[in-house]
């Protein structure tokens, strides 16, 4: 019984996240082609017809439809179920590492921008202003129920990779774009300078593999740039939860902790 009732609770605050997930599926379309997200009911995008509630159910109604529009049988970007699941995904892990709190809502409204900033990001290969403004929302409310890490850590953590990312650009051109200068400052503001180096770490880490998987493609990629954005959201959201562990466990390995 007891068994059920954990299966419940996780499963609700998995489709309670692939809901928001919906959501950002909204905005991560919508935001670059210039449309007010608070506007009209979603729509397909192919075919333009508004979309009934029956099929807005996150995940089940994309497979359900088989991916294609009802109306015009028009593939479905696999995108979507992809965004829901991950904010699910995001809901649970965040649940597991603070339970109901305060601060799990804003980590979990912090994650959330970030999916909507790493789609976007992976899509035009910009990342949008009005989305980093959104972002400082939950970083500066997490000063007031987080304990950690101090003002100084975040202060340091603001400038300590986002400066060095500035001047670099000025010696190496479009090296890196102005949005992930932008993300990486309000994000080591939210996780101080520690976890801000963890989070650079796991982004070059995934960049990286990225950009060897092109070149073994084709060596013609070799110019080609990658959309970084999308894996310093993925090193920031693991810092956020791990990352004092991850600290931790490598300072173990020198016996330094």
């Amino acid at each position: 019984m007891l068994y059920l009732v954990y299966f419940l609770l996780y499963f609700f605050i998995f489709m309670a996240g692939s809901c928001i997930g919906s959501f950002l599926n909204v905005l991560i379309y919508r935001i670059p082609n210039k449309i007010p997200f608070w506007k009209g009911r979603s729509f397909c995008t192919s075919c333009k017809t508004t979309i009934k509630p029956y099929d807005m159910i996150p995940i089940f109604s994309y497979h359900i439809l088989h991916g294609k529009c009802r109306h015009c049988n028009k593939g479905i970007s696999k995108s979507y179920p992809l965004v829901e699941a991950i904010t699910g995904l995001i809901a649970l892990l965040i649940y597991r590492s603070f339970d109901y709190s305060v601060l799990s809502l804003i980590y979990f409204t912090f994650s959330s921008i970030l999916v909507a900033v790493a789609f976007i990001d992976i899509d035009t290969m910009t990342i949008p202003n009005g989305l980093i403004i959104v972002l400082l929302v939950p970083t500066l409310a997490s000063l007031l129920f987080a304990q950690q890490p101090d003002i100084i850590s975040r202060i340091i953590g603001f400038f300590i990779i986002s400066l060095p990312m500035f001047l670099i650009t000025f010696a190496i051109p479009d090296c890196f774009g102005g949005g992930d200068i932008k993300l990486i400052a309000v994000c080591g503001f939210m996780l101080g300078w520690h976890n801000t180096l963890v989070a650079l770490f796991i982004g070059l880490i995934f960049g990286g593999i990225h950009g060897i998987i092109l070149l073994t493609k084709d060596k013609n990629n070799r110019k080609k740039h990658i959309a970084f954005g999308q894996y310093l959201c993925v090193g920031v959201f693991t810092a956020l939860l791990y990352g004092d562990n991850i600290i931790k466990f490598y300072l173990g390995l020198f016996g330094l902790n």
